[in-house]
């Protein structure tokens, strides 16, 4: 085998070199006690570092990894926002999409994000997309809620906008380039056979609220949004699907304060009774986890 194609080795690999478990070589790696490399979210270990390394001949000093900053990123969650804030966990927000919030993710510009991708191959939600891209990073993704999906529009315009198909030649507001809505709003005009040039897209809305006003001002026909911010504007409502809300954590700071203080307020009454108030949500999966990377 060419020596360049053996010049890095995987979590697997060096686990099996040093006959230790794979979370235990995270650990050397996070802690900067072994040399290593990301690469797309998957850590790489280089062979002759690595050799160096357990020889104890290594001149190279190893950086520990900077910690991740308490951030959220991510997509805009109202209720989770709420959440954040109510809960003083001290965790700060960047939330600019889903998309945006896993890239900066990758650069451990956070502790978590916040994302609602769907994924057409597997008719799922953001498993498809953590696994590919961080399958073998100490990360975990975790369920937060279930959310209806539809069309927001004026009251009384239900009936003439009562599906996909009818957003042809209509105002329809557009969300930021890597939000989960528009990936998704793209993905649901396809099926219906509607070119993104049949439809006349407004001003962008970078919040559901933003979107949701845009429809109330009258500046657009339609936007896909939540059923609970169609209500609270008691603005009409045509339901499409019911999504999925996940959390993508980093394991290393899942025991730190910030996230278990921000954990706990989700068991609390408090939580659960604003939830309530929140038409079209469902979190009695909260906390199931449906991705754990890196085992």
């Amino acid at each position: 085998m060419p020596d360049s194609e053996n010049a890095y080795l995987t979590t697997r690999e060096l686990a099996s070199l040093l006959r230790i478990k794979e979370r235990k070589v995270y650990d050397l790696a996070a802690s900067g006690q072994i040399p290593c490399s990301r690469a797309m979210g998957k850590l790489l270990f280089p062979r002759k570092a690595i050799e160096a390394w357990i020889a104890g001949g290594s001149s190279t000093p190893v950086t520990p990894a900077a910690p991740r900053p308490a951030v959220f990123l991510g997509s805009y969650e109202p209720l989770l926002e709420w959440a954040v804030r109510e809960s003083g966990c001290g965790i700060a927000m960047l939330l600019d999409g889903s998309l945006d919030g896993l890239d900066r993710f990758e650069k451990n510009e956070g502790i978590v994000a916040g994302m609602h991708v769907y994924d057409s191959a597997t008719s799922g939600w953001n498993v498809a997309t953590i696994s590919a891209r961080f399958g073998d990073a100490p990360v975990a993704l975790v369920e937060f809620a279930w959310r209806e999906r539809g069309l927001v529009v004026a009251p009384g315009s239900e009936r003439k906008l009562a599906d996909v198909d009818s957003l042809r030649d209509r105002r329809v507001v557009p969300r930021q380039r890597g939000a989960g809505s528009q990936v998704l709003l793209e993905q649901l005009l396809v099926k219906s056979g509607v070119a993104t040039d049949d439809v006349k897209w407004t001003a962008t809305a970078r919040t559901e609220s933003d979107a949701a006003l845009a429809v109330l001002e009258g500046k657009a026909d339609a936007a896909l949004g939540l059923r609970a911010m169609a209500e609270q504007l008691r603005l009409g409502f045509v339901p499409l699907l019911r999504e999925r809300y996940d959390l993508l954590v980093d394991r290393g700071a899942w025991f730190d304060s910030p996230l278990q203080t921000l954990l706990a307020f989700f068991r609390s009454r408090p939580f659960v009774d604003k939830a309530a108030e929140h038409a079209g949500y469902d979190i009695t999966g909260l906390g199931r986890v449906w991705f754990n990377g890196g085992r």
